[in-house]
């Protein structure tokens, strides 16, 4: 069974670039060589040299014309490539197991923004890869609701399996190593320090934390980690992009976002996995993976609710951190176990070489990941 990949680029960078990334490092662990589908390839990456690499350019098109055409030229680049089973890290309508990281509907009804044409052409290509695939994969309950309520997408056809993280990466450190990487990172010794990752600071929320900041201790600050937030708060300091962002996560008192819209959110995930508790609202997609005791969540209707969650976490201060004997995730993050279910899908929809059935896949292959309602550490 050959394998393809297909998302935006290969190269360092969060969300789903960075879930490609992890899911094909770990087919590749397996012995099989994905064919990996993208408009860029980083060929310093070492998942580079683990992928059979692909280039769709679409570099002379404008920007809003280049999903459809990456996934016009798809359609011919997997038949070439022999790829029998694709899987969809992008709005690409050839994929055979879509993973949905979030739907462009369910954005703008959380923002509250109407559809613009550009829109409206991204929604007509996510209908038809769904419509197409014949596995959808739901990062969290939140897809599972956005894809049957309003895409119509029949439940059977939809499974909820959670993004997987490098816990070898995504790990707590001693005190002394803490320590030293805060004075490297310049936060002060009695800062109590929010980090705030991010690549798109309206929907991430960055405002309202703000706001919600205004009058309080100027020991409170919020470090944004990603471009910089172009403000004069005294709350708010810039590090930058951090490629080693383990270790932003590692020197915070806390993890903070206040997204409008975060279909799943794996900087909660990764923040805890890392010793460190979050403050994050209901609707985050992964807030039922986190447990109670490592998360402080708030209601993103008003900056007063938000206030008095940041309140109620600062006076604990780091006295919530993490024992390393219990991360406060609640699935199994590893990318083994998310590469398992993969591959149970992907071996459930493959026929063998000249249609016949490959057995071995079948007797070997761990359960699918189950539909809403089942139990497991896949569902």
């Amino acid at each position: 069974m050959k394998l393809g990949v297909s998302c935006n680029v290969l190269r360092h960078s969060g969300g789903m670039e960075r879930y490609a990334r992890d899911i094909a490092r770990g087919i590749a662990a397996r012995g099989l060589r994905p064919a990996y589908f993208a408009r860029s390839l980083d060929e310093s990456l070492p998942e580079h040299a683990m992928v059979e690499p692909h280039r769709i350019n679409v570099s002379f098109l404008p920007g809003k014309l280049r999903d459809a055409w990456f996934s016009w030229r798809l359609r011919s680049a997997k038949r070439t490539a022999g790829v029998d089973v694709m899987v969809g890290c992008n709005r690409v309508d050839s994929s055979d197991i879509a993973v949905c990281g979030g739907t462009h509907l369910g954005f703008l009804r959380a923002t509250g923004r109407a559809p613009t044409l550009a829109d409206r052409w991204q929604i007509a290509l996510e209908k038809r890869q769904y419509a197409n695939a014949r596995i959808i994969l739901a990062h969290s309950p939140m897809m599972h609701d956005e894809l049957t309520e309003l895409y119509g997408i029949d439940e059977a056809k939809v499974r909820i399996l959670r993004p997987p993280v490098d816990t070898a990466r995504f790990s707590p450190v001693n005190a002394a190593e803490r320590r030293a990487i805060r004075a490297r990172l310049g936060f002060g010794e009695h800062e109590t320090v929010l980090l705030f990752p991010s690549g798109d600071h309206v929907r991430k929320g960055l405002a309202l934390i703000e706001a919600a900041l205004r009058d309080m201790p100027e020991r409170v600050v919020v470090a944004v980690a990603g471009r910089p937030a172009g403000r004069l708060s005294p709350h708010v300091r810039d590090i930058g992009f951090q490629r080693e962002i383990e270790d932003c996560y590692r020197a915070a008192d806390f993890t903070i976002l206040a997204s409008a819209y975060e279909p799943f959110g794996l900087v909660g995930v990764e923040s805890v996995l890392c010793g460190t508790p979050v403050i994050i609202p209901s609707t985050m997609g992964c807030c039922d993976v986190i447990a109670p005791h490592a998360k402080h969540v708030f209601e993103r209707d008003t900056a007063g609710s938000l206030r008095v969650t940041i309140e109620h976490a600062v006076a604990q201060a780091r006295s919530t951190a993490l024992p390393d004997d219990a991360t406060g995730v609640t699935y199994d993050a590893t990318v083994a176990s998310h590469i398992d279910s993969l591959l149970a899908m992907a071996g459930s929809l493959f026929d063998g070489p000249k249609g016949k059935p490959l057995a071995t896949w079948r007797r070997n292959a761990p359960a699918l990941a189950k539909p809403l309602g089942h139990s497991g550490a896949s569902s």
